[in-house]
């Protein structure tokens, strides 16, 4: 294959011998960033509606779970990622428009070849404690997802991380093992709070942030307060008094809520009765496509799924366009065993897809030297709005191929301590990340956090890390190429599907014209960014 040969030659001589290729020197800064991730379908467009302050906002959300803490590294599900944006800051952020723009950060650049990084902070910033922001702050923050003993799935991308150190009180130099040109946009991630720092490290269990509300009360699995911090850096942030979240799980519980009005918004959506709730009065489904995906992921390391002639018979037993057409109701589009989607700078869409085949899920099956096949799958809707259905579609597509799949209806709360990375095949929901590197570092490296299957490839990893360095696009572009090839032919993650974003409002609440596609109910900045009309 043409690519695969190409970066092979690159990797191994530092050259494609196809003439003389023009690196680009990186400058940075937030125009630079913001050029690399802008698509012209999401250039922004002006808001229709002026903000108003004022009134209780309450959120239903699909997640919530009573092993929910407020340590940053332990951010997994929609509850805890929409409460964390909506009281902390972060160094950088993902506008609406796709774009990275600053944050607490207010400028930034790097060397040319993007392995130091400084950071200029924004000043008149205080911590809901009053304590202003510094840059001791960003460090403590940033080494709490560092070294070898951490736990913090945020651990992968901030790995590459050599050194950090104050230039003064408002600036920050960070060094990187090598270039990585898509760093500023790490900093985004919902992991990567800033706190206060006290004797080097912070306090996460005060619940002290930045963000434009103040965190009243956290009651893990079932409610969070949240007031308007009337201190915060900008004003056109924070449109509410206060905010109530509830982790209503159960889809049927959560549209109660909204038709009844006992809640403002919810989440998640259930696709299989989104035609009734598009015809309740006062209320607006608002569907928005990007990077999530839901998968059924396979633990490597625990048989069968050790042979990757069983990962590739399970691959071709599922029926894609069945899942995409009955359980996301048309709200989404087929995927092909790698978490790239197709609106991303790097999606390989020369990449064949791979199909609903029994018969040749039959040769699979006898390249590993059977003749059927019997094992569990565990699903529960908190895995995703009809992952037991999906996985009994599954169940009776797989059948014709000799395939006996035992579908395990788990219980929602717990599972993703007791289920997910325990059981040795589960549905599992991705959000996806804004760039390739964040989702292949965060799942799919050798020994990330949350790699929930266990699988490790010693040329994706090479080719990762070379890639992240990477700052010619077309070398950049092939190297993703390959890395979803590899996943494609011999990850452990079934990802049948994409699904769009789909949540619903009341007609009193106000928004921006365009909602953010980067994760769920406006990149879950729904807390700042959303009003009463």
């Amino acid at each position: 294959m043409k690519t695969k040969s190409k970066t092979q030659l690159f990797l191994a001589t530092g050259s494609t011998d196809l003439g003389q290729f023009s690196r680009r020197r990186f400058l940075g800064g937030a125009s630079a960033i913001t050029a690399a991730f802008v698509a012209p379908s999401l250039l922004p467009r002006p808001a229709f509606a002026a903000p108003k302050k004022g009134g209780t906002l309450r959120m239903g959300k699909a997640h919530g779970a009573t092993t929910d803490t407020l340590d940053p590294g332990t951010y997994e599900n929609g509850f805890t990622t929409g409460m964390a944006f909506a009281y902390q800051g972060r160094m950088t952020e993902v506008g609406a428009d796709g774009s990275l723009q600053p944050e607490l950060a207010e400028s930034w650049e790097s060397t040319a070849d993007a392995s130091t990084w400084t950071f200029k902070l924004r000043q008149g910033v205080t911590f809901h404690s009053g304590k202003p922001l510094d840059a001791e702050d960003i460090i403590a923050s940033l080494n709490h997802h560092r070294g070898e003993d951490s736990t913090s799935a945020a651990a992968p991308i901030v790995a590459s991380i050599t050194d950090i150190k104050a230039d003064g009180a408002d600036t920050i130099v960070i060094s990187l093992e090598s270039g990585n040109a898509d760093f500023p946009v790490v900093l985004s991630d919902f992991h990567l709070c800033i706190g206060p720092a006290k004797d080097g490290k912070v306090d996460w269990s005060a619940g002290d942030g930045c963000g434009a509300y103040k965190l009243d009360n956290f009651d893990a699995g079932v409610i969070a307060t949240l007031s308007r911090n009337p201190n915060h850096w900008r004003d056109d942030r924070g449109h509410f008094d206060s905010i109530e979240m509830l982790a209503l799980v159960d889809p049927n519980a959560r549209t109660s809520a909204l038709l009844s009005g006992d809640v403002d918004a919810i989440d998640r959506i259930d696709l299989k009765t989104i035609h009734h709730l598009k015809r309740a009065p006062g209320v607006t489904v608002h569907s928005v496509a990007g990077n999530q995906h839901y998968t059924f992921a396979m633990s490597v390391n625990k048989e069968p799924f050790t042979d990757n002639n069983i990962r590739q018979a399970l691959k071709h037993a599922i029926n894609r366009q069945e899942m995409v057409d009955k359980v996301l109701q048309g709200y989404g589009v087929v995927g092909n065993d790698h978490p790239i989607g197709p609106g991303q700078r790097f999606f390989n869409a020369d990449l064949a897809q791979t199909p609903y085949d029994p018969d040749k899920a039959k040769w699979y099956l006898k390249e590993a030297g059977l003749d059927s096949l019997a094992v569990d799958l565990s699903a529960a809707d908190a895995a995703f709005g009809g992952a037991v259905d999906a996985a009994v579609l599954y169940q009776n597509a797989a059948a014709p191929a000799g395939i006996n799949i035992n579908v395990v209806r788990e219980p929602n709360d717990g599972y993703w301590s007791s289920v997910w990375m325990n059981k040795p095949w589960s549905a599992v929901y991705w959000s996806g990340r804004i760039v390739e590197d964040q989702m292949f570092s965060t799942t799919y490296q050798t020994g990330a956090p949350w790699n929930d299957t266990f699988w490790s490839n010693a040329r994706f990893d090479e080719l990762l890390l070379a890639a992240r360095a990477e700052l010619d696009e077309d070398i950049r572009r092939e190297m993703y190429y390959e890395m979803q090839q590899i996943l494609n032919q011999d990850g452990g993650a079934v990802i049948p599907m994409f699904a769009s974003y789909v949540f619903a409002t009341s007609e009193k609440v106000g928004h921006p014209e365009q909602f953010a596609s980067n994760w769920d109910s406006d990149g879950e900045r729904w807390a700042e960014r959303w009003w009463f009309n």
